[in-house]
C-alpha cells in the first residue's frame, strides 16, 4: 500500500528551516516579543547582563514560537491507497467498535508564488482513520488523506505539476501576489470546517457555502450537494418588510451576488443531530446578513476589505458596548407550542460573550409547567474573539504569531472556557431567569465540548473537552494539550495530559457500552518537536488515571498533517 508520490514536507506558513532552532538561539528573522537580549557585538551597549533566567525565558519563547508554526505546516501529499498505521504505545482493544473517524481541516497555507492563507481559508484536507475489526489477534487501523476537490481547488491547484497558486483570498486572508486588483470573489468555499454523514452521504462543510459529497472509502470528491433548493422563496418572503435593515438588504443583494459573487444561500458548517427524531440541525443565513450591522456587530473598512487591501472579515468587528448576549430560543414545532411570545425576540444573557461550540442542550419541565433549558458550551470574550486575528494570524506579514492571542487581566473569563447557560421560561414562554456559570467551576482555557452522542438532547452527567494545562508559560492558553472530563453530578474534574511539546485537537467520544461514560475518546496528538501526528485512544472511564491511555498509533512522517478542525465517528453498525 503506497501513498502518492508527492511525499515532500512543504514549507510552513512561516518560512523557516524544518529543524527547531538550537537552544538559546532565536530565529534569524524574528524578534521574540517582550524579550530583549544582546549579541556579542552589542554587549558593550547592554547595561544589563544576560542571566540564565533570561536565557531560559528566551529559549522557552523561541520553542513556543516554533512549536506553534509546526502546527500549521502545509501537507501536499495525498494517499492513493490506505496506509496501515503502526501502534507505538499500548494496543487497540479487541472490543473497539468498527468504523471510521473522519477529520476535516485545512491542508495548505502557502502557495508557490509567495501568498499565504489564514488556516480558515486553507483548502480542505480530509483525513480518515478506519478501524477494520479484528485481524487474527490484531486490530487493523488504516489511514487515508485526500484534498476535497472543490471548485476553488480546481482553480488554484495544477495536478500535473502539483503546484499551487492562490487566486482568491477568502474571508480571512490577503493575497501578496497575483490577482489583487478587481479580484471581487471573496467567498471561497474550501470545505475545510467539518464533516458529517447524513442521508447516506458523507459531506464536507464550510461556513458560508454548500457542502461537498465525498466517497467514504477512497475519499474521492463526488461534487456539491444542494441541500437548500427550496429556500429561495423563503428568503424573498422574509425580506418583504419595511424595516431599515431589510431595505438595506434589498439594496445590497445585487452587489453581493453580482459583483462579489457571494452565494445566495449560505450554510453554516457547525451542526447538531436530533438523535431522537433522526434529524440534522443546520443554520443558514443570507449573503447580506454578515455584512449588515447588528446589535452585536459594527461595520467599517468596506472599501479596503472588498478591494483586497485588508481581509474581508476585517470589515466586521464585535460591538463591545453591548453588555448582554442574545440567545434565540426557537420552537422546533411551532404548531405544537402554546406560547404567546414572539420567538424573534431573543433572551438576553446577562454577560457579554461569543459562543464557540455547543456540547449539549436539553429541556425539562417543572411541576408548574415552566420550562428549564440548559446548554453546555464553550464561550469566550469579545476581546479574545478578534475576527481578523483568530489563531494569531497576521495578515500583513502572512505569519502566525501566538502572542496575538495573549490577553491581560482576568484571563479565565476572556479565554475560551466551558459554561452552563440556564434559561427558565414560564408557561407563556416569557423568560423569568437566565444564568451563566462555569461548568464545575473549571476556568482553564477549554473548547470543543463533546458528550456521549446517545445522550444528546437529554440530561447528561459527563462532558469532555480539549483544554490547556498551563504548563507552557509562553503559550498560556492555546493550543490545547490535555483532555478534561467533567462529572456534572459530583462537580469533579479529571484530566489526561499529552507529553511535553505535544498538542491535541478536538476529542471525539465513541460509545461502547450501556453506561454514559463507557467507551473511548479519540483525539489526534500533534508532536511538534518531532513533527509527527498520532491518533490517541483513551479509555473514557479512566480519564484521570495513570492507565487512561489505551493506544497510540503513528501516522507516517511523510503524511504528517496540520491541525484539524472538526471530525466525527461513523460506525459500521
Amino acid at each position: 500500500m503506497q501513498a502518492s508520490p508527492f511525499q515532500v514536507i512543504p514549507k510552513p506558513i512561516f518560512p523557516s528551516p524544518i529543524n527547531i532552532p538550537p537552544v538559546h538561539r532565536r530565529p534569524p528573522s524574528q524578534r521574540v516579543r517582550a524579550i530583549t537580549t544582546s549579541t556579542a557585538n552589542e554587549s558593550t551597549r547592554c547595561s544589563t547582563p544576560i542571566t540564565m533566567s533570561t536565557l531560559e525565558v528566551v529559549d522557552a519563547s523561541v520553542a513556543a514560537f516554533w512549536d506553534y508554526q509546526f502546527l500549521f505546516v502545509s501537507q501536499r501529499s495525498e494517499t492513493n491507497e490506505p496506509v496501515t498505521l503502526q501502534v507505538v504505545d499500548g494496543a487497540v482493544p479487541k472490543d473497539f467498535p468498527s468504523g471510521t473517524y473522519y477529520l476535516a481541516g485545512p491542508g495548505i497555507f502557502r502557495d508557490d508564488h509567495g501568498s499565504t492563507m489564514h488556516p480558515f481559508d486553507g483548502h480542505g484536507y480530509l483525513r480518515a482513520f478506519t478501524f477494520d475489526g479484528v485481524n487474527g489477534d490484531k486490530f487493523s487501523v488504516k489511514f487515508m488523506a485526500r484534498y476535497v476537490n472543490t471548485e476553488a481547488k480546481v482553480e488554484e491547484h495544477d495536478p500535473v505539476t502539483n503546484t499551487w497558486r492562490f487566486r482568491h483570498r477568502g474571508l480571512f486572508s490577503v493575497l501578496k501576489r497575483g490577482e489583487k486588483v478587481w479580484n471581487t470573489k471573496v467567498m471561497k468555499n474550501v470545505a475545510n470546517t467539518s464533516v458529517l454523514s447524513w442521508g447516506g452521504r458523507l459531506l464536507c462543510l464550510w461556513d458560508g457555502g454548500e457542502p461537498y459529497e465525498i466517497e467514504p472509502e477512497r475519499l474521492d470528491t463526488i461534487g456539491k450537494v444542494k441541500l437548500m433548493d427550496e429556500w429561495d422563496s423563503v428568503v424573498e418572503r422574509r425580506s418583504d418588510g419595511g424595516d431599515v435593515w431589510e431595505v438595506a438588504a434589498r439594496l445590497l443583494k445585487p452587489i453581493l451576488y453580482g459583483v462579489f459573487k457571494m452565494p445566495v444561500k449560505r450554510l453554516l458548517a457547525h451542526y447538531k443531530f436530533d438523535a431522537r427524531r433522526n434529524r440534522l440541525l443546520l443554520m443558514s443565513c443570507n449573503a447580506e446578513d454578515i455584512f449588515l450591522p447588528r446589535n452585536n456587530f459594527t461595520f467599517y473598512g468596506a472599501i479596503t476589505s472588498f478591494c483586497g487591501i485588508t481581509p474581508t472579515i476585517a470589515a466586521l468587528s464585535v460591538n463591545p458596548s453591548k453588555e448582554t448576549s442574545p440567545i434565540y430560543v426557537l420552537p422546533r414545532f411551532p404548531n405544537e407550542v402554546n406560547y404567546n411570545r414572539d420567538w424573534r425576540v431573543p433572551v438576553e444573557a446577562p454577560s457579554q460573550f461569543w459562543l464557540l461550540h455547543v456540547g449539549n442542550a436539553f429541556e425539562s419541565l417543572d411541576e408548574n409547567g415552566n420550562s428549564e433549558i440548559q446548554m453546555q458550551a464553550s464561550v469566550c470574550s469579545y476581546e479574545w474573539f478578534t475576527l481578523h486575528k483568530l489563531l494569531g494570524y497576521d495578515w500583513q506579514s502572512g505569519k502566525l504569531d501566538p502572542s496575538i492571542m495573549y490577553l491581560n487581566g482576568n484571563k479565565s473569563k476572556k479565554m475560551p472556557h466551558l459554561v452552563q447557560v440556564s434559561i427558565n421560561l414560564d408557561t407563556d414562554g416569557i423568560c423569568q431567569r437566565c444564568d451563566i456559570e462555569p461548568l464545575n467551576q473549571w476556568i482553564k482555557s477549554s473548547d470543543f465540548p463533546v458528550i456521549n452522542p446517545a445522550f444528546s438532547g437529554s440530561k447528561n452527567k459527563y462532558i469532555y473537552a480539549a483544554a490547556f494545562s498551563g504548563s507552557r508559560r509562553a503559550l498560556p492558553n492555546f493550543p490545547y494539550d490535555m483532555v478534561v472530563k467533567l462529572n456534572l453530578s459530583t462537580k469533579s474534574v479529571r484530566t489526561w495530559s499529552a507529553d511535553s511539546r505535544r498538542f491535541i485537537g478536538e476529542p471525539t467520544f465513541i460509545a461502547n457500552g450501556s453506561e454514559e461514560d463507557e467507551g473511548y475518546i479519540l483525539v489526534v496528538e500533534y508532536a511538534v518537536a518531532v513533527q509527527r501526528c498520532y491518533l490517541v485512544i483513551l479509555d473514557s472511564k479512566r480519564i484521570g488515571a495513570a492507565d487512561a491511555l489505551v493506544a497510540r498509533l503513528e501516522v507516517p512522517k511523510h503524511l504528517n498533517f496540520p491541525l484539524g478542525f472538526h471530525g466525527f465517528w461513523a460506525s459500521n453498525e
